[in-house]
This record gives C-alpha cells, sequence and structure tokens, in this order.
C-alpha cells in the first residue's frame, strides 16, 4: 500500500509524505501508539499491516 516516504522538516514538528500504490479502503490508526526505533520499523510493519503478511 505504501510505495515511498520522506520526513519533511518544517523546523517546528516533522511531517511524512507518503506515497500511495493503488487505493485504500479503510484508514485508522494504530493504537496505543508505540516509540519504535527506526531499526524496528520494518518488524513492526511486518506484524501490523495486513499487506505485508
Amino acid at each position: 500500500y505504501i510505495g515511498e516516504f520522506e520526513v519533511v522538516d518544517d523546523h517546528r514538528a516533522n511531517k511524512i509524505v507518503v506515497e500511495l500504490n493503488g487505493r485504500l479502503n479503510k484508514c485508522g490508526v494504530i493504537s496505543p501508539r508505540f516509540d519504535i526505533g527506526v531499526k524496528e520499523i520494518e518488524s513492526w510493519t511486518a506484524r501490523l499491516l495486513p499487506s505485508r503478511q
């Protein structure tokens, strides 16, 4: 579902620009929010997103 993403620094709060592949039927938040490190992103993505299973 997610093609590429880019972190944009606007000197206030960082924003993430996401390129989508195809269409999203339902979009929501993952709750509760977890603090994870950069090295852990792939493992959490594989665990939580249905397209990565």
